[in-house]
């Protein structure tokens, strides 16, 4: 089997190379990626890329198609990946994870791939906390990364057949440790927090809702993608990825994390007001789709899991939130070195 992982060297994609290593230990895995953090590495032995056969760099705008002869499966993990991005960079978030995807798994389906596993979001529930939300619920996107997911999964759609099974992940909010660690992520700032400054600061009232998924169990998901019959959830599928029991309020979510990080104390804005980004989600499609694939990871050993790494890291800065661990920082810091242009391309 030959598989390709576009965005390899963010956040998620050392989770994905390892679990896609040991599923197809004989598989040739080829990274493409663009490299804006590569070297944003956390507590890591060494490179994640080293399980790879071929990394490739390259922009996901600009995909050689010669990379796609004779491979099997391609898993697009490339995005401008949170909402401070898409903030700053609305248009270039809507040519990377919309219209570049929408080409990439064009291009995949007419070089004869057979599999594409796009990330999505369930992010594109948007202010929709009343009830857990289903797939055929009504989308309310509100940010830039949110609509371009929603765009994306409707041009993905048609392009699924017998001959091209398309899987979208809607994936969770991503948590836990990764060998390229996010800050800017609501549970991993939470823990830096309360190691670093003995706080956990919520900008909101603490009241909305949020799922949550560990980037290893993201990476499960990834695997059942690849290896999903079209007899389960048919040619094309989106699924909201994660579990239930992760449906969390922010303000106990930061509360879990006092309790296993004693000392610290959890200051609500008082000014901040709901945040419109709330929603819960129902996951039991999924649950019942893929039961093998199941996320295996709680709260409680996430926290634990970011506590120990950042201790081993011997992490002190009090300014982590201006630091290469906030990916809008890192794009920012390149920018004003004069590596990267308005359009992020490599100059």
């Amino acid at each position: 089997m030959k598989i390709i992982i576009a965005g390899n060297s963010g956040y998620v994609g050392p989770s994905v190379i390892n679990q896609l290593r040991k599923t197809f230990p004989d598989a040739q895995l080829i990274g493409f990626d663009i490299g804006y953090f590569t070297h944003c590495l956390s507590n890591a032995d060494f490179q994640p890329e080293v399980k790879l056969d071929m990394q490739v760099f390259g922009d996901i705008r600009k995909f050689p198609d010669h990379l796609l002869e004779g491979v099997d499966a391609v898993v697009d993990l490339a995005a401008i990946s949170n909402d401070p991005m898409g903030n700053k960079f609305e248009e270039i978030s809507l040519d990377v994870n919309y219209r570049a995807a929408v080409e990439l798994t064009k291009k995949a389906k007419r070089m004869g791939v057979k599999i594409f596993v796009y990330a999505s979001s369930c992010s594109m529930y948007g202010a929709a906390s009343d009830y857990p939300k289903k797939e055929e619920d009504e989308l309310n996107p509100l940010t830039a990364y949110a609509r371009s997911k929603v765009f994306a999964e409707k041009e993905l759609a048609p392009l699924a057949d017998d001959k091209f099974k398309i899987t979208c992940l809607r994936y969770a909010t991503a948590c836990g440790f990764s060998n390229r660690l996010r800050l800017d992520l609501v549970l991993n700032d939470f823990v830096a927090g309360a190691l670093i400054n003995k706080e956990i600061s919520i900008l909101s009232d603490g009241s909305p809702w949020r799922p949550m998924i560990n980037t290893k169990d993201m990476a499960r998901a990834v695997e059942w993608g690849i290896v999903r019959k079209k007899e389960t959830g048919g040619n094309f599928l989106a699924v909201n990825t994660g579990c239930n029991e992760w449906n969390n309020q922010i303000k106990p979510l930061a509360e879990a994390v006092a309790k296993i990080i004693p000392g610290c104390k959890v200051a609500i804005n008082p000014a901040g007001g709901p945040d419109k980004r709330s929603y819960m989600v129902n996951f039991d499609l999924f649950k019942k789709l893929a039961p093998d694939h199941q996320p295996i990871h709680d709260l409680p050993t996430t926290i634990r899991e970011l506590r120990d790494n950042l201790l081993a890291m011997n992490f002190n800065d009090p300014k982590f939130r201006e630091s290469r661990f906030i990916r809008l920082k890192v794009l920012n810091g390149l920018q004003e070195k004069g590596y990267l242009n308005q359009q992020l391309e490599w100059i």
